[in-house]
């Protein structure tokens, strides 16, 4: 069998950029509320929201659960991301 690389989703990075500006943080405060920031570092953040890398699917299950939204709603692209988010209304801590 041969390997092929997975189908990237056209619209991962710019339903994650959404998520951290509805919650007015900066690339290091979300990584700060995600629980990452002894992970990863700043500039990983950019490069997941302009689509050059994607997050793992344990970094997409936290967006989600902060966001308060399905993970179907970042990974489906047919699915848009609720108007008003955070959808639990959060804001920061």
């Amino acid at each position: 069998m041969g390997r092929r690389a997975r189908t990237k989703q056209d619209k991962l990075g710019e339903k994650l950029r959404q998520i951290r500006e509805a919650l007015e943080l900066s690339q290091s405060e979300l990584l700060k509320r995600l629980a990452l920031d002894d992970d990863y570092q700043r500039t990983i953040v950019s490069s997941w929201e302009s689509g050059d890398r994607e997050p793992s699917l344990r970094v997409l299950l936290k967006y989600a659960r902060l966001a308060g939204v399905s993970t179907d709603a970042l990974i489906d692209d047919e699915i848009e991301l609720p108007r008003r988010l955070p959808a639990k209304g959060h804001k920061r801590r």
